[in-house]
Protein backbone atom coordinates (compact mmCIF):
# COMPACT_ATOMS: atom_id res chain seq x y z
CA UNK A 1 0.00 0.00 0.00
CA UNK A 2 1.59 3.23 -1.35
CA UNK A 3 1.73 5.83 1.96
CA UNK A 4 2.51 9.38 1.47
CA UNK A 5 5.81 10.79 2.48
CA UNK A 6 7.16 14.57 2.74
CA UNK A 7 11.23 14.76 1.94
CA UNK A 8 13.07 17.99 2.39
CA UNK A 9 16.96 18.14 1.74
CA UNK A 10 19.58 20.57 1.88
CA UNK A 11 22.28 20.83 -0.97
CA UNK A 12 25.36 22.26 -0.16
CA UNK A 13 25.72 26.42 -1.13
CA UNK A 14 28.50 26.10 -3.30
CA UNK A 15 27.21 24.19 -5.99
CA UNK A 16 26.34 26.24 -9.35
CA UNK A 17 22.03 26.24 -10.51
CA UNK A 18 22.87 23.24 -12.62
CA UNK A 19 24.62 21.24 -9.86
CA UNK A 20 21.45 21.77 -7.63
CA UNK A 21 18.57 20.83 -10.67
CA UNK A 22 21.06 18.20 -11.49
CA UNK A 23 20.43 16.98 -7.72
CA UNK A 24 16.84 17.52 -7.54
CA UNK A 25 16.65 15.42 -10.78
CA UNK A 26 18.59 12.75 -9.64
CA UNK A 27 16.37 12.63 -6.42
CA UNK A 28 12.53 12.89 -8.48
CA UNK A 29 13.83 10.18 -10.98
CA UNK A 30 15.10 7.88 -7.88
CA UNK A 31 11.80 7.93 -6.49
CA UNK A 32 9.70 7.47 -9.68
CA UNK A 33 12.28 5.02 -10.90
CA UNK A 34 11.08 2.72 -7.68
CA UNK A 35 7.66 3.09 -8.13
CA UNK A 36 6.74 6.24 -6.13
CA UNK A 37 4.29 8.89 -7.30
CA UNK A 38 5.44 12.63 -6.86
CA UNK A 39 2.30 14.55 -5.46
CA UNK A 40 4.05 17.57 -5.69
CA UNK A 41 7.26 19.78 -4.99
CA UNK A 42 8.81 23.08 -3.89
CA UNK A 43 12.25 24.86 -4.07
CA UNK A 44 12.62 27.11 -1.48
CA UNK A 45 15.76 28.49 -2.87
CA UNK A 46 19.32 29.33 -0.27
CA UNK A 47 18.18 29.90 2.79
CA UNK A 48 20.26 30.86 6.05
CA UNK A 49 20.57 27.69 8.33
CA UNK A 50 19.77 28.02 11.92
CA UNK A 51 23.57 26.58 13.01
CA UNK A 52 26.60 25.78 10.89
CA UNK A 53 26.93 22.54 8.88
CA UNK A 54 29.87 21.50 7.79
CA UNK A 55 30.96 24.96 8.45
CA UNK A 56 28.44 25.96 6.07
CA UNK A 57 25.48 29.02 7.05
CA UNK A 58 23.52 28.74 3.72
CA UNK A 59 21.95 26.00 1.47
CA UNK A 60 19.49 25.00 -1.41
CA UNK A 61 16.43 24.14 0.45
CA UNK A 62 14.02 21.29 -1.71
CA UNK A 63 10.41 19.97 -0.85
CA UNK A 64 9.28 16.71 -2.23
CA UNK A 65 6.25 15.46 -1.27
CA UNK A 66 5.48 11.50 -2.73
CA UNK A 67 3.15 8.56 -2.46
CA UNK A 68 5.84 5.24 -2.37
CA UNK A 69 5.89 2.18 -0.65
CA UNK A 70 7.28 2.10 3.23
CA UNK A 71 10.28 -0.01 1.81
CA UNK A 72 11.85 3.04 -0.42
CA UNK A 73 12.56 5.46 2.28
CA UNK A 74 15.28 3.29 3.51
CA UNK A 75 16.97 3.16 -0.05
CA UNK A 76 16.15 6.80 -0.50
CA UNK A 77 18.33 8.01 2.50
CA UNK A 78 20.97 5.47 1.80
CA UNK A 79 21.33 7.54 -1.30
CA UNK A 80 21.02 11.13 0.61
CA UNK A 81 23.90 9.61 2.97
CA UNK A 82 26.07 8.72 -0.08
CA UNK A 83 25.83 12.13 -1.96
CA UNK A 84 28.15 14.42 -0.37
CA UNK A 85 26.15 17.45 -2.31
CA UNK A 86 23.24 16.54 0.48
CA UNK A 87 24.52 18.01 3.95
CA UNK A 88 21.02 17.33 5.69
CA UNK A 89 17.62 15.47 5.13
CA UNK A 90 14.56 14.89 6.69
CA UNK A 91 11.80 12.54 5.40
CA UNK A 92 8.53 11.46 7.45
CA UNK A 93 4.94 9.44 6.97
CA UNK A 94 2.31 12.43 6.38
CA UNK A 95 -0.89 11.05 8.19
CA UNK A 96 -4.40 12.12 7.44
CA UNK A 97 -3.82 15.43 9.13
CA UNK A 98 -0.65 16.30 7.76
CA UNK A 99 -1.69 15.15 3.82
CA UNK A 100 -5.10 17.70 4.43
CA UNK A 101 -3.24 20.24 5.41
CA UNK A 102 -0.82 20.49 2.67
CA UNK A 103 -3.67 20.39 0.62
CA UNK A 104 -5.05 23.05 2.10
CA UNK A 105 -1.53 24.74 1.82
CA UNK A 106 -1.32 24.74 -1.73
CA UNK A 107 -4.71 25.33 -2.54
CA UNK A 108 -4.23 29.04 -0.52
CA UNK A 109 -0.92 29.21 -2.32
CA UNK A 110 -2.59 29.13 -5.80
CA UNK A 111 -5.76 31.14 -5.06
CA UNK A 112 -3.30 33.97 -3.54
CA UNK A 113 -1.46 33.12 -6.81
CA UNK A 114 1.91 33.27 -4.86
CA UNK A 115 2.85 29.98 -6.78
CA UNK A 116 5.72 31.05 -8.67
CA UNK A 117 8.29 29.53 -11.22
CA UNK A 118 9.94 28.05 -8.09
CA UNK A 119 6.66 26.00 -7.00
CA UNK A 120 5.51 23.05 -9.04
CA UNK A 121 2.01 21.65 -8.54
CA UNK A 122 2.65 18.19 -10.18
CA UNK A 123 -1.39 17.60 -10.29
CA UNK A 124 -1.56 20.91 -12.87
CA UNK A 125 1.10 19.34 -15.45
Amino acid sequence: MLKQYETVFITTPVLSDSQVKEAVKKYRDFITDNNGVIVHEEDWGMKKLAYPIQKKSTGFYYLIEFKAEPTLIAKLEVQYRRDERIIRYLTFSMDKHAVEYAEKRRNVARKDGATDDKTKNKNEE
